[in-house]
């Protein structure tokens, strides 16, 4: 439905494109995540869908039609998209029922009424049509904007942070809203945010964004479980990264699943378990690799020493349960627990083996650890002793 094709934004005194070669496709009805940090080049790209910059190479086709390249730019009133602007940018004057009616002022009455009234019951605010911006809450006025957005049927709405001025709590509340709000309306939408809770409870698929440049596209679970790049890694959740290597000289990045057929990823755990992505360091393959770790991949054994002599048995307890599979071990001491609901939260500092690890100028590697377990004896904790295993 939209294609960005080699798509480049360059900006006077940058050291780098503000969008680098940028080949997406977004599909009929989709809601596609522009991610990442500041000054990653999604609001850029955002603004170079609507219309509101030119690109300096490649071009944008909107159901298989040329709406910018070069040569050619078709103005933001003509591509048929809408936009959620970051501070809502409702008219003041205007009542509420009157901001998602002005895009429409070309229907006939009756049929504006009707659309105006559909899409504020949509949008669970039925009965504030009567009052302005100022009279209605950040998350009603979020609301209304992007209603207003819809309101032309628009074959693609744009939202530029539309959480970023509201509070964690409305936020949590908004986004299942504001997915059901753009799927019922049949339009595709392209959502610019920087936060990964965002991306991955109103996206479909996410783009994620480093220095211009696209890191990765997938759904949420593409981009969690198999990360392509360190940094996709730490964007789509908490990670540690151990050293890692492959047994076969023509090693291939990527999760252990997706590797090349017989090659055995190594690390000084034991060998990476299927399911943990391999990852090369600083994002090029210079034949030193990371195993991204999430912390539910992780078991913490206590050390013989810090049990009571009662209860001591070789190799320790386990903690968080189950049975210790077939792997090595490094020995660490915890730094941190802390209690999150759930699960509590351990971080440890590891030391690793001496042909290992950051002490062998692996420098990509952490020499912390964090693993999520549903339980701990009273001798882990700061300070305690442990050993660091695959779960």
């Amino acid at each position: 439905m939209l294609e960005l094709h080699h798509l480049t934004k360059e900006f006077p005194g940058m050291s780098h494109p503000a969008v680098d070669n940028l080949d997406i496709t977004l599909h009929d009805g989709e809601i596609l995540a522009l991610a990442g940090a500041s000054g990653s080049g999604k609001t850029t790209a955002l603004r170079l869908i609507a219309g509101f910059e030119r690109p300096d190479g490649g071009s944008l086709l909107l159901e298989g039609r040329t709406i910018a390249d070069t040569r050619t730019v078709v103005p933001p009133e003509r591509r048929n998209i809408g936009v959620v602007f970051q501070d809502f940018a409702l008219f003041p004057h205007l009542t509420v029922a009157q901001n998602v009616a002005f895009g429409i002022s070309g229907l006939p009455a009756g049929e504006r009424t009707a659309r105006v009234s559909d899409l504020l019951h949509l949008a669970g605010i039925g009965d504030l049509g009567a009052r302005y911006p100022h009279e209605i809450s950040g998350g009603q006025q979020q609301r209304v904007a992007l209603v207003r957005a819809l309101a032309p049927r628009p074959r693609i709405v744009l939202l530029d942070e539309p959480f970023s001025n509201l509070d964690h709590t409305c936020t949590h509340r908004l986004l299942a809203e504001t997915r059901h709000i753009i799927k019922e309306s049949g339009s595709a939408a392209v959502v610019v945010t920087h936060d990964r809770y965002e991306a991955f409870t109103l996206a479909d698929r996410i783009a994620v964004l480093e220095e211009g440049q696209l890191q990765q596209v997938g759904t949420a679970e593409e981009i969690y479980g198999a990360p392509r790049t360190r940094h996709v890694a730490e964007f789509s959740g908490s990670a540690s990264f151990v050293p890692a290597w492959s047994s076969q000289s023509d090693a291939q990045t990527g999760a252990q699943s997706d590797a090349t057929p017989g090659t055995q990823w190594l690390s000084p755990l034991g060998p990476v378990p299927d399911g943990v992505a391999v990852v090369p360091v600083n994002g090029s393959d210079n034949g030193r690799y990371v195993a991204v770790v999430r912390p539910h991949q992780l078991r913490l054994r206590a050390a013989a020493s810090e049990e009571s002599p009662n209860e001591a048995r070789p190799g320790g307890d386990a903690v968080g349960g189950g049975a210790p599979g077939e792997s090595s071990a490094a020995d660490a001491v915890v730094k941190d627990v802390r209690f999150l609901g759930s699960v509590l939260a351990v971080r440890v500092h590891v030391e690793w083996p001496s042909s290992h690890g950051a002490a062998d100028g692996w420098d990509a590697a952490n020499d912390e650890l964090l693993a999520h377990i549903g339980g701990a004896p009273p001798s882990v904790r700061a300070g305690s002793r442990v050993t660091v295993e695959w779960d």
